[in-house]
């Protein structure tokens, strides 16, 4: 029996999604491409394996790898983790294939602006300061539901000049370690 991990961070309910395949499918996607963090124990995960067990019903769980210790960044505070207010939506929502970006999402809205996930990140990433980098990561509660059928996955980003009790070997640690799982997601899909 697969076991809820003692952190409550990584057991997201999925209790409120009603196309509960569609969101599993959609959250696969980004296992081995997105860090996901946990502010309890001030740990971000770059590492980690997502299941869905069916003796804990609706809930998504997040293991960690503990043999991949170099992989787990800690002492990331959660006054260093923002809210970007950018969501990653399938391209299906929007008649499209492959994942895109959007700014705004309303209760049945989307907006006028979707743009292709990797083009858009890129920009993003180009346009920020080298002392404030876009890095971004996910948590509980991100993956989301629009219009009761289609998953979405709002992202959060670290803000490393918060962390001011780091070194800036360690910050420089985090901003590579995340950005080069986010490199393998963009390789993904250019394939």
């Amino acid at each position: 029996m697969q076991e809820l991990p003692e952190n409550s961070d990584l057991a997201w309910d999925l209790g409120e999604i009603h196309n509960r395949e569609r969101a599993i499918d959609f959250i696969m996607r980004f296992e081995t491409t997105l860090c996901v963090y946990s502010p309890s124990v001030e740990q971000i995960y770059s590492t980690y394996n997502i299941f869905f067990p069916k003796e804990y019903d609706r809930k998504l769980v997040i293991l960690p790898d503990p043999a991949a210790f170099h992989d787990t960044f800690n002492g990331v505070t959660s006054n260093s983790i923002k809210p970007t207010g950018l969501y990653i939506i399938p391209g299906e929502l929007i008649g499209k294939s492959g994942l895109y970006l959007t700014n705004t999402i309303g209760e049945r809205d989307l907006g006028t602006r979707q743009l292709p996930f990797t083009a858009a990140m890129k920009a993003i990433m180009a346009k920020r300061s080298k002392d404030d980098p876009f890095i971004p990561i996910l948590g509980k509660g991100d993956l989301r539901e629009f219009e009761n059928d289609w998953p979405i996955l709002h992202m959060h980003r670290v803000q490393l000049s918060a962390l001011t009790h780091m070194s800036g070997l360690d910050k420089t640690n985090i901003k590579n370690g995340v950005l080069e799982k986010l490199d393998s997601l963009f390789s993904r899909l250019e394939e």
